[in-house]
C-alpha cells in the first residue's frame, strides 16, 4: 500500500468514526479525541489527519457525501426515457435505505445540516458536496418533461430530506414507511410536479 493510498485509508476511518459519533452522541461527542477511540486508533492521530474542528468536519462532510452517493445509488438511477415508474421505484428504495439500513448516516447527515447553519464555511463545503445531487435530479427531471426543473428538482429533494427527517427525527421517528408507502407518496409528488 503506498504512502498516499495509506493516507487516504487512516482519512477515511477518521471520517467513519466520526459519522458514528455524529448520530451516537451528536455534535458535542465529536472530538479528536473521541474519535481516536472510536477508531481504535493511538492518540493524536484524528489531529494528524484533520488538525482543527473545521477541518474535521470537512472531511466527515466529503466522506459522508461518498457513502450517500452509494447508499443512494447516484450512479445507478435509470435512465428517465424508462418513464417515471422507474425513477419512483430507484429512488422509494433509495430513501427506504437512508432510513432503514443506513440510518444512522441519516441522522449523522442532518447533524452535520446544523452545524453547517452556523458556520459559514462548512455551509459552503457542505453545499458543494450535495450539489451533484441536486445536478442529477435537475436532470432527471428535466428528461421526465418537467417545465421547470430548478423548482421540481427543490420539491423533490424536499420530499426527500422531508421524508428522511420526519422519519429518523421528527414526528414519525418511531415509524419507516415501507417501500410501497414510499413509492405511493413519490408517486403522487411527481404526479403534482408533472402531470399525468
Amino acid at each position: 500500500m503506498s504512502v498516499s493510498t495509506a493516507g487516504a485509508a487512516r482519512a477515511d476511518l477518521v471520517a467513519d468514526a466520526a459519522l458514528a459519533l455524529l448520530a451516537e452522541r451528536g455534535m458535542r461527542g465529536l472530538t479528536h479525541r473521541a474519535v481516536d477511540e472510536a477508531a481504535g486508533l493511538p492518540q493524536g492521530s484524528t489531529s494528524n489527519v484533520a488538525r482543527t474542528r473545521e477541518a474535521l468536519l470537512e472531511l466527515t462532510v466529503r466522506r459522508l457525501a461518498e457513502r450517500e452517493a452509494r447508499v443512494l445509488a447516484l450512479d445507478a438511477l435509470p435512465d428517465p426515457r424508462r418513464g417515471a415508474p422507474a425513477v419512483v421505484e430507484a429512488l422509494a428504495l433509495a430513501t427506504h435505505r437512508a432510513l432503514t439500513r443506513h440510518r444512522e448516516l441519516t441522522v449523522a447527515r442532518y447533524e452535520l445540516a446544523l452545524e453547517a447553519t452556523r458556520r459559514p464555511a462548512l455551509r459552503a463545503y457542505f453545499d458543494a458536496t450535495g450539489a451533484r445531487f441536486h445536478e442529477l435530479l435537475t436532470a432527471l427531471v428535466t428528461d421526465l418533461g418537467s417545465t421547470e426543473p430548478d423548482r421540481h428538482a427543490l420539491s423533490l429533494i424536499a420530499w426527500a430530506d422531508g421524508m428522511m427527517l420526519s422519519c429518523v427525527a421528527g414526528s414519525f421517528g418511531s415509524r419507516t414507511p415501507g417501500p410501497e408507502e414510499l413509492r405511493a407518496s413519490l408517486r403522487e409528488v411527481l404526479r403534482g410536479m408533472l402531470g399525468g
